[in-house]
Parts: structure tokens; C-alpha cells; sequence
């Protein structure tokens, strides 16, 4: 709601007025008060019930950007229409908007209506959201629409559908992670990318609550829990499926849960038997210690939750990884009860809103089919169209932009809201799609490096400067209200999208007011599973939000989900049997490390509006890539030091922070830039997800090396260096194919054997050195035979080095060297085991050692293997 200030008694002094909204960052929509008038407006954050007082850096900093001179006021079209190689000019709207009408014309003409294609973003207003979908089917009739929270939250959204029959991120209000006794928070980093959000954890901790971070780095949360799992990153499901071995060979499962509000245990029962805890050590390198702690701290509680997020989710396996957490919490009887179940924690302002009402590929608003009979006739009769003239569903994200400028695929592109020229895998490759198109539009308040390759950039308001409702992080429909006017001449995405569509012939259909067209939302989302028809903005005012489904106006909304029964046909959760498979791309002697990528504090999405940020360019002003001090040392880089990051895509530039937060075979970068140090010119889409169609952001192989000392400018790598982007495929994940396992036929019984024998080959030894080159054996006591008729697997090597050398200790199988491990200079190490394949009965492992030549001292070797 907004409180004017009466207009001020001296002349010349514009009136004030203080108006209640919501920060444009996350997903957690603080609430704040903008006072506008005098430009720049002022801001201070009010006690909403998500941050109840708190800011980020971010939020405190975001109306800097209102006033900022980048800025973009006019819209920009090609000095020559048609040639990207000259340079964009301000024009008027009028010869703007006729140059993007008259493409889409062209191309629909020439190569039809699904050559025109549209891409939209998850910090759209719902109405936003709503009325491109609905542009994208009734005013250009084009089944080319997606967003870029395919590449956020499809794959939990997929799992949660499949499991519940609904998605919504967290199905529980925030509040009620203060209650739980235990958290596992899965690829989650709330303590950088929402910080407000972490009073509820704090709240729990204070109560005596049990933390569990599962993360490849130990980050700001991570040093706040009581235990952190550092697994490999990829190997998420492997872990999940690993816990809940061990619940049902401890006898944790809830067994009366099981049977009363799920189906399909048997079957995944019968899958994870394969994942006896030795096993999941050597796939992830979580000690099977760790793995027990984990399991029995969740079914011990009174109240527990596992939250998964995009450091799970953003893999080829997403969907899968992200059910193997659902089947766990399943087994544990957490989904429904109070202070308990599985969430998700989304990302984007309204990653929520805008996955539910029509602008991805598949779907109608309120999250309903778009290929279902039943949906289309009912959307069809709110929009005033015949059935048939809608589209049927379109290509997901990727598969989208990789099509781009070719016979079948999208030839003209609008995009609203959206940076994918940083933000999307394989970077290079997506920006060498865009220059292939005939018509790129783009709608951004700045010049982003994708608004930068377009022939038209249309100016649009920022969030301070409109009107609309967004879902949060809770499914807590909030208010967006408009605290100062834009620049003159400027519109809202919503207003754009209706003046494009009058000019293509459909204006009656569209409305550019937020208030009308969110009582056609609602018309729209009613009887859908994410049913509004209930959620007005008067009651929005009056209970500062509303929970979704609320399916009618004296309905009180759904705060907490499934305390009585699922979203299912028969009411019942679906277990899915799930199985591990290895990342697309696996370490070699080319690219020996494992990349993963994410977020860093002060920074946001592509770094659109945060890398143009004052105050938070003083945070983080550069791009480091993170590398632990082994691997530094190996490779002479200090900190500070510029590094060149290689993949079989692409190079980018880097400083490096040497820190012992992460593993040593991973090197961690933040996507925030693009560019000579853009991340996502590394990452991998050379498999999707076959049901979210998420690419693998989160791993890939990767190669390092020293560029130079600190410099204050990083210099892009040199363009010839860089390899040529792919040809125009995509590439489907395979399905995985599980290890061959006898089948339980009790779905309820409460042990499965599976017999293991531990071996270690491990001691204090002395060494003298002959020549790094001249390896030898070490002791005779470190040699094993695997029985025959068993096999065995190598799950660790632990080693240290008393020496002032750097030593290597050799893994040596039938006389064949698998696998050197250096030992720095008076240093240890410890290396997971998960690339290492079975070792098949009668093969002889032994132990070697290579030191510089009259090096004397001791070593200490611990080989960790399981015989089966």
C-alpha cells in the first residue's frame, strides 16, 4: 500500500511519497518501502514476513540502478537496417516497433509462424509472464516460447510433478524451517544468495537444530552447519540413493507412511540396494561415517527437511537427482507433516510465478498442459480463440536457442528479460545462434551483451517503475506496486507486449493493465494446479499475500501442502526409481578437473544490473575462480594470479582465489560475467535432461594454467585460441542403466545384505629417492591380491610426506600404473576414488613411490578398498 507524504510548502520541492513493494532480486521478495519524488529514490526494508527486516547488499543497493546514466531511455535500431555491423542509434518507438512487426511478418510469411519465436525471463510479473505466453499463442501463433528458468528450476519442477503432481517450490512457509530439528540443504547457499533467509536457520541452530550442507565447497552455510558432505559434483544422486540404503538397512523406513501415502517403494527399494555405502564413498568421496550421521540424524527427528537447489538440480540427471532426495524423504515420512518434508529453494525474483502461467514451452496458465484436450478448451474460452488455433508445445530452452537462424527454427526472436548471451550453457555457441538469425529484438533497461547483438533494443521500466503481482520462494502471491514514475516515454513489458500485438492485428485480446489482465489470470488458472481464482488484489493488500492453490474467494489459501493427500489422481506421492550416471564429461589428461559453477554474493543472475552496481562492484569487482591450494601449488598459480580456464567449448579468464573451502579436483567460477571471463562459455549442453531439458551447468572437465601475475584488467583469451563453436545439434542424456541387482521381494523388509570386506594397504614407510621418473615399490607389505571369485573396489588414498620434495605415490594394477597422487613438500593429501574401475579377482594392486634423486624421509600411505 502506499502513504503519500503531503506535498512539501516550498517552491520547487517535488512532493514525496513512500510506497510499499517488494526488492527486485530473489526469490525471497523482501519486503521494503521506496520513497520517490526527488530522484534517486530512497529505500528501507520493512518487516515482511520472509526477511522481517533484513536487506541484502544487494536490495539495500538496488535503486541506485532507477537513476544509473547506462540507462536506457529510447529504443536503439541498426544505423542500417538489416547490418548488425553498424551501429545501434536511438530512434523513435514508432520506426522501432514498425521494424519488429515487419520482421515478424516477413518470416512468418516466408518460413511460417513457428519461425518467429519469443524468450522470456523469471523476473517477469506474473502478468508478465501471462500475457507472453498468451502473445506468443494467440498474436503470433508461434509455438517457440520459453524462458530462462528452464535453466534454473525445470528439473526440481519436473521431479516435484512427477512425485506430488505439483509444483511449488518450498511447500511450507519459510518460517517453518525454524521449526525442523534437522535441515539437509542440497546445493544451497542461502547465507550468500539470500542472506535475509538465514534468520530462520539461525532460529532453528539456537533451538539446538542439526545442520547438514551438502556441497562441493564449504561455504558461508556450509561453515555454519553441523556437518558438511563434500561430494564430487554429479554424484548428488548416488549420495541420496546411498541414505537411503543404509534407512532401510537400519530399519528407519516409515513403514506405516510408506504404506498409507505412497506407491512405488518396492521398486526403488530394489534400486539403492545397489548403493551399499562403500560404494557411494568411492562415487562422491562422502565418507561412510558422515553417510550413517546423516541418515540417522533425519530419521531420528521430530521434524526434518531436505531442500535441494541448483547445485543438484542443474545436471543432466537434475530430475532424477532431485527425485532421489523426494524418495528419501518419502521413506523418512517427512513430505506433509508440520515442520517437516522436501522443498526446493528457487532462485529468480519470480522463479515461482513464472514457471506457472505460460511462458515455457509445454504450458498453459495455471500450470496446465498445453497439450492436454481439456486445458486448451478451457484457456481458449478465457482468451476468446477457437481450441484449434493454439500452438501445441515448442522446444524447451536450449533446444530453442540451439535452433536458432535455421530451416524449421526460430528466425526472428524477442526477448524480454533475459541475458542469454551470459546466462546460457555453452555461451559461444548460443551468441554464434543469435548472430545467425535474421531479426534479434531485445527488451532490457540496459544495454546487456545480448541486447547488444539485436537490430532493435527496446527500452523498458524497471521494477520500482510498475504495477503486478509476484510468487515467491513460498508460493506467497505478493503485490509489485509501482513507487515512481519511469523516464518519459518508457513502458512496462506488459504495456509492450499489448501494443505489439495491436499492431499485429490481436489488440483486442491484450490489455497493457496489470489489474485487468490478473483477473484473466485468474479466470484463466482456474481448476489448474496452480489455481489463482481465489487471489485478488484487495487481499493481497489486507493479508500481506496469499498462499497458492486458493481456489476461490473465501478460501484461505494453502500454506502448507499435502498434510492430507498428494496431488495425484489416487492422492498418493510417487516413489521413481532413480539411478546414477556418470557427468557427460569426465575428467582426461587433456582437461583434468572438474568445473561447477554458481554464485557469489554480491552479484546477481547474468551481472546485468549487480556488475553495474556502485556499491556492489567494490564487493566483488572481478571474477575469481576458486582452486584449492594443492592444486594451486601444482600449478605455480598464486593468489591474485590471472589464470586461463580451458573446455572443449571454450576459454575464459579468471583471478584466482586459492582456498582450502574446496575440493582439490574442483575448480569453482561464478557466472556472473561474460565476455573474456564468461563462465558459461566453459559449461556443457551437450546433454539435456530428458524430462526438464536442464543442461549440465554444474560439471564439466576443465583444464587451468597460469596466464600471468595480478593484473588489474583481466585480457580476454586471444580469439584465435578459442575453439569453433558446435554445429547446430542437441544431444539427449542417455537413459542410465543401473548395476545388475538381485530384486527384494518384501517391500518392507528390513535388511538388504550385501556382503562387504574392507582392505586397507596403509603405514609408515622410509623413502629414498631415485628420480621422479623412476618409480619404485615401496614395501612389500603394500601389495593385495583380490581373491578369486570376488572383486574390489579402491575408495581413497590418503598419503603424507615428511620430506622437503614434492614425492608421488603410484597405484600400480598387474604391473600397470592407474593413478599418481602428488604429495607436496612436508604436506598431505587425500584423494576420493571415484574414476578408479573394478579391480576383477586375481588382479595384484601394489603401492609406489617416486622421489627427486637423494631425497631421504618417510612417507605415509593409506589405500582404502572393498572386496565383494
Amino acid at each position: 500500500m502506499s502513504a503519500p507524504v503531503p506535498p512539501a510548502a516550498v517552491p520547487g520541492v517535488r512532493a514525496t511519497r513512500t510506497t510499499d513493494t517488494h526488492c527486485p532480486y530473489c526469490s525471497l521478495q523482501c519486503g521494503m518501502a521506496v520513497t520517490a519524488g526527488d530522484r534517486p529514490a530512497t529505500l528501507v526494508p520493512l518487516d515482511f514476513p520472509t526477511n522481517r527486516g533484513g536487506l541484502c547488499s544487494k536490495g539495500w543497493s538496488s535503486a541506485e540502478l532507477l537513476d544509473h546514466p547506462e540507462r536506457l531511455t529510447r529504443p536503439l535500431v541498426r544505423a542500417v537496417a538489416g547490418d548488425r555491423t553498424s551501429p545501434l542509434v536511438e530512434s523513435t518507438w514508432d520506426e522501432a516497433l514498425d521494424r519488429l512487426v515487419g520482421a515478424i511478418r516477413r518470416t512468418q510469411a516466408t518460413s511460417g509462424n513457428d519461425a518467429v519465436g519469443c524468450f522470456g525471463g523469471g523476473s517477469l510479473t506474473n502478468e508478465q509472464a501471462y500475457q507472453f505466453g498468451k502473445f506468443a499463442r494467440v498474436a503470433l501463433r508461434t509455438s517457440a516460447i520459453d524462458y530462462n528458468g528452464r535453466f534454473c528450476m525445470s528439473s526440481a519442477a519436473g521431479a516435484a510433478n512427477r512425485a506430488f503432481g505439483l509444483d511449488r517450490g518450498l511447500p511450507f512457509p519459510l518460517s517453518d524451517i525454524a521449526e525442523a530439528d534437522v535441515v539437509v540443504l542440497v546445493g544451497s547457499n542461502p547465507a550468500d544468495t539470500m542472506p535475509p533467509a538465514m534468520q530462520w536457520f539461525d532460529a532453528g541452530r539456537e533451538r539446538g537444530a542439526q545442520h547438514v550442507v551438502v556441497d562441493p565447497r564449504r561455504t558461508a552455510t556450509a561453515r555454519n552447519a553441523s556437518l558438511h558432505l563434500q561430494p564430487l559434483p554429479g554424484t548428488d544422486l548416488a549420495l541420496a540413493n546411498g541414505l537411503l540404503h543404509i534407512a532401510i538397512a537400519e530399519g528407519l523406513v516409515d513403514t506405516d507412511y510408506v504404506a498409507a501415502r505412497t506407491t512405488g517403494f518396492a521398486e526403488v527399494r530394489a534400486g539403492v540396494a545397489a548403493y551399499w555405502p562403500d560404494r557411494v564413498e568411492r562415487l562422491t568421496g562422502v565418507p561412510v561415517p558422515d553417510q550413517r550421521r546423516t541418515v540417522f540424524a533425519l530419521a531420528r527427528a521430530d521434524k526434518a527437511m531436505i531442500l535441494t537447489a541448483r547445485g543438484a538440480e542443474q545436471h543432466r540427471s537434475g530430475t532424477d537427482t532431485a527425485q532421489a532426495w523426494i524418495n528419501l524423504a518419502l521413506a523418512l515420512g517427512l513430505p506433509g507433516r508440520r515442520g517437516s518434508g522436501w522443498g526446493t529453494v528457487t532462485g529468480q525474483g519470480n522463479g515461482q510465478g513464472g514457471r506457472e502461467h505460460g511462458q515455457k514451452a509445454d504450458q498453459l496458465p495455471g500450470y496446465r498442459s498445453l497439450a492436454d484436450a481439456a486445458a486448451r478448451a478451457h484457456v481458449a474460452a478465457v482468451w476468446g480463440v477457437d481450441p484449434d488455433d493454439l500452438p501445441m508445445p515448442g522446444r524447451s530452452a536450449f533446444e530453442l536457442l540451439d535452433a536458432l537462424g535455421t530451416d524449421g527454427g526460430v528466425r526472428t526472436l524477442l526477448v524480454l528479460a533475459s541475458n542469454v548471451a551470459v546466462s546460457a550453457p555453452d555461451a559461444r555457441r548460443v551468441i554464434s545462434r543469435l548472430r545467425d538469425l535474421d531479426f534479434l529484438a531485445v527488451s532490457d533497461f540496459f544495454l546487456s551483451e545480448t541486447a547488444e547483438l539485436a537490430d532493435v533494443v527496446l527500452p523498458s521500466a524497471m521494477w520500482a517503475e510498475e504495477d503486478g503481482t509476484m510468487t515467491n520462494l513460498e508460493g506467497r502471491v505478493i503485490r509489485r506496486r509501482k513507487a515512481l514514475d519511469p523516464p518519459d516515454g518508457v513502458p512496462d513489458d506488459l504495456q509492450l507486449l499489448a501494443t505489439l500485438a495491436g499492431r499485429l492485428g490481436a489488440g483486442r485480446h491484450f490489455s497493457g493493465d496489470p489489474e485487468t489482465v490478473f483477473e484473466e489470470l485468474r479466470r484463466a488458472s482456474a481448476g489448474g494446479a496452480a489455481d489463482y481464482s481465489g487471489i485478488s488484489y484487495r487481499r493481497i493488500e489486507e493479508e500481506r499475500g496469499v498462499f497458492w492453490p486458493c481456489p476461490a474467494d473465501d478460501h484461505p489459501g494453502t500454506p502448507r501442502l499435502f498434510s492430507e493427500r498428494f496431488a495425484t489422481p489416487d492422492g498418493r506421492a510417487r516413489f521413481v526409481r532413480v539411478e546414477h550416471v556418470d557427468a557427460h564429461e569426465r575428467p582426461d589428461a587433456e582437461h583434468p578437473y572438474v568445473l561447477t559453477t554458481g554464485r557469489v554474493l554480491a552479484q546477481y543472475q547474468s551481472g546485468t544490473q549487480t556488475r553495474r552496481t556502485r556499491s556492489l562492484q567494490l564487493v566483488a569487482p572481478t571474477p575469481r575462480a576458486e582452486l584449492h591450494p594443492d592444486l594451486a601449488r601444482a600449478l605455480g598459480i598464486a593468489q591474485d594470479d590471472v589464470v586461463e580456464l580451458t573446455t572443449r567449448r571454450g576459454r575464459a579468464r579468471f583471478h584466482a582465489s586459492v582456498t582450502d573451502t574446496i575440493r582439490p579436483d574442483v575448480v569453482f567460477v561464478p557466472f556472473h560475467w561474460g565476455g573474456g571471463a564468461s563462465a558459461n562459455a566453459l559449461t556443457d549442453a551437450g546433454a539435456l535432461d530428458p524430462v526438464s531439458g536442464m543442461p549440465a551447468f554444474k560439471v564439466c572437465a576443465v583444464a587451468v594454467r597460469r596466464v600471468s601475475g595480478p593484473e588489474e584488467r583481466i585480457p580476454p583469451p586471444p580469439a584465435a585460441a578459442q575453439p569453433r563453436p558446435a554445429a547446430h545439434r542437441v544431444a539427449v542424456a542417455p537413459r542410465a542403466h543401473p548395476p545388475s541387482r538381485s530384486t527384494p521381494t518384501d517391500p518392507l523388509t528390513r535388511r538388504t545384505p550385501v556382503k562387504s570386506t574392507p582392505r586397507f594397504l596403509q603405514g609408515v614407510f622410509p623413502l629414498t629417492g631415485e628420480g621422479l621418473a623412476k618409480p619404485g615399490p615401496i614395501d612389500p607389505a603394500l601389495r593385495y591380491t583380490v581373491p578369486a571369485g570376488c572383486s574390489a573396489q579402491a575408495l581413497y588414498f590418503r598419503g603424507g610426506n615428511s620430506t622437503g620434495e614434492l614425492v608421488y605415490v603410484l597405484l600400480v594394477r598387474d604391473g600397470e600404473p592407474m593413478r599418481w597422487f602428488p604429495i607436496g613438500a612436508k604436506a598431505d593429501t587425500h584423494v576420493p576414488l571415484r574414476v578408479v574401475e573394478d579391480l576383477v579377482g586375481g588382479s595384484v594392486v601394489e603401492l609406489h613411490a617416486a622421489a627427486p634423486e637423494g631425497v631421504t624421509g618417510e612417507i605415509v600411505v593409506d589405500l582404502g578398498l572393498v572386496e565383494v
